[in-house]
């Protein structure tokens, strides 16, 4: 189980990040409509920027020696999103039922998890 944990949690968050990235990356009206919401007249940049922010931190998670930053970057962005959903887009976006919302959830603690089973790997902190 300790060893299989981890992984678990990397493919969870990895599959969630990676795939949104399509809707981000082409364009899809939800992702602008979400975005706009968000960012008004930046949403272009928001949306990739965050997708690039997203895929960086997917690829940190499987690097060994990385996974913490993938984690660190992983919480960061899904503490934004659950806030951006809870200030301006709301819980359930576009008839989605929340599932937007509670997979941010579940990758903000698959990255908090990954984090805190990684926090030996931090430089900056000595365990």
């Amino acid at each position: 189980m300790k060893k299989h944990l981890p992984l678990a949690l990397k493919v969870l968050a990895g599959i969630i990040m990676l795939q949104t990235l399509f809707f981000k990356f082409t364009a899809d009206m939800t992702s602008v409509d979400l975005f706009t919401k968000v960012a008004g007249e930046n949403e272009a940049f928001m949306r990739i920027g965050t997708g690039i922010i997203e895929l960086i931190a997917t690829i940190l998670l499987f690097l060994p020696k990385k996974t913490w930053l993938g984690a660190l970057i992983t919480v960061g962005v899904m503490s934004g999103a659950i806030f951006s959903h809870i200030i301006k887009i709301g819980i359930i976006h576009n008839n989605d039922g929340g599932a937007l919302f509670i997979m941010a959830i579940i990758t903000l603690i698959s990255g908090g998890i990954l984090l805190f089973l990684n926090k030996k790997d931090i430089p900056f902190l000595n365990f």
